[in-house]
């Protein structure tokens, strides 16, 4: 084989569509194969039934399914970063290679790794924006500085965003620039060591009609008031200009979670010890019970607060729980028992269909108010007063705990004033101790 080839290297951009990096590979001087590696550098980590690992093969299968009928086909390796592209380098003529960029810590030392790697031999390693509409230091401040608190940033973010910002890129004008190659077989889901998870995935295509009412009915757990687009979002099956498009034309507050997800997204990227540190540093001298048996009962829904073990039931049999419920339970982790918030971040990681490190880093730390924006360590969710707020009805409680008012159901774990009180104490002692050593 003689001719160069272009790569568009697959990550969180899990579409055809509206691609950015895809975009620039097909309008380049070569052919362009695609690829996708399984990285058992992340697989490793994951249970065998892991949700999110069947949601991306599937999606690789529905992409494959349409390179196929364009005479193309779609490569899947699976092995570590390193030999995969070694093995890439031996089989296929490549000249450049392009992709989406990602900005998570393990994210951006891979790519300099692999960047650095192809360098070396003549190979040109290209990057873009697709994953967000605003990145990195795109959205600053007057004195050029990353926002840390929402209000001001979602200002800027607004005032900057164009028609040209939330274009479609184009990408199926270029369809014939593909390579034409055989069919390559993808590897089965349990050729990479994985099983069917058997839960269901939302729908790619999100409703309008919920979005035209999400501002009235966001925070109603028993209702479909919201999209569940997060997994689409997380592994890029929807483009991110096409929802922000849709929002800005029919829900300003739909559009607001849209910039939520940007605000935390330039957070991890420009404070990346959020990771596993508390943004704001003073909040690591919280003393944290670390009660393993206390931590399991939250983990089971089998705390004695109906709304709680609601969201964490629906979460274990579903891998979602309503944005509202998240709040309640992060709260509840954080605040009554007392346990640390990268307890409940590490539990969402593994649960979480939709799980973004990013967002999901930034709103444990907003519920523990250790973070950017962080509620005052003083505002403690009452779970009981949530529940008649947003499930009057107690739809959604019986929905997932349907023996809550039997003797069945557990008594509750703590009680909630004296949780309050303790919480309050022990963060007023533990954060004077901190500015005291300042």
């Amino acid at each position: 084989m003689s001719t160069k080839l272009s790569v568009h290297w697959f990550r969180r951009d899990l579409r055809l569509d509206d691609n950015r990096a895809l975009f620039h590979a097909l309008t380049s001087v070569h052919k362009v194969l695609p690829i996708f590696i399984f990285d058992p550098e992340i697989l490793d980590e994951l249970p065998r039934n892991d949700g999110r690992v069947e949601f991306i093969h599937n999606c690789l299968q529905e992409i494959q399914s349409s390179l196929l009928e364009m005479g193309s086909s779609l490569v899947v390796k699976h092995g570590t970063i390193d030999e995969v592209w070694k093995e890439l380098l031996e089989e296929y003529p490549i000249a450049e290679v392009y992709t989406n960029r990602d900005y998570e810590p393990y994210a951006i030392k891979r790519d300099q790794k692999i960047s650095e790697f192809l360098a070396d031999k003549g190979i040109v390693f290209k990057d873009y924006r697709d994953h967000v509409i605003f990145e990195k230091d795109e959205v600053l401040s007057k004195s050029d500085t990353p926002y840390t608190v929402f209000t001001p940033y979602s200002r800027m973010w607004r005032s900057q965003l164009t028609k040209e910002r939330l274009q479609d890129v184009g990408t199926e004008a270029h369809f014939g620039n593909f390579w034409k190659t055989g069919p390559v077989a993808l590897p089965t889901l349990e050729e990479i060591g994985f099983e069917s998870s058997g839960l269901t995935f939302p729908p790619r295509i999100p409703d309008k009609e919920i979005i035209k009412v999400y501002d009235q009915k966001r925070n109603f757990p028993a209702v479909e008031g919201t999209t569940r687009i997060g997994v689409h979002l997380r592994f890029g099956t929807m483009s991110i200009r096409k929802l922000a498009r849709v929002a800005k034309a029919l829900n300003d507050t739909y559009l607001n979670e849209l910039i939520w997800r940007e605000f935390y997204s330039q957070i991890l990227w420009n404070f990346p010890h959020v990771v596993d540190q508390p943004f704001r540093a003073q909040y690591a001298a919280i003393p944290w019970r670390n009660d393993e048996e206390d931590f399991k009962k939250w983990c089971e829904g089998k705390t004695g607060y109906p709304m709680v073990d609601a969201g964490m039931r629906e979460l274990n049999t579903t891998g979602h729980m309503h944005n509202r419920v998240r709040m309640v339970v992060a709260s509840f982790l954080t605040k009554h028992l007392l346990l640390n918030w990268q307890w409940g971040e590490a539990y969402f990681a593994e649960k979480l269909l939709d799980f973004e490190l990013a967002s999901n880093s930034g709103g444990w730390q907003w519920a523990a108010g250790c973070g950017t924006d962080a509620a005052p360590y003083f505002r403690i969710f009452n779970p009981e007063s949530q529940m008649k707020k947003f499930d009057p009805k107690l739809k959604y409680v019986r929905k997932w705990v349907p023996e809550y008012g039997t003797p069945l159901y557990p008594t509750p774990i703590v009680e909630h004033k004296f949780a309050r009180e303790r919480c309050l104490d022990v963060y007023k002692m533990a954060l004077g101790r901190a500015e005291q050593k300042a």
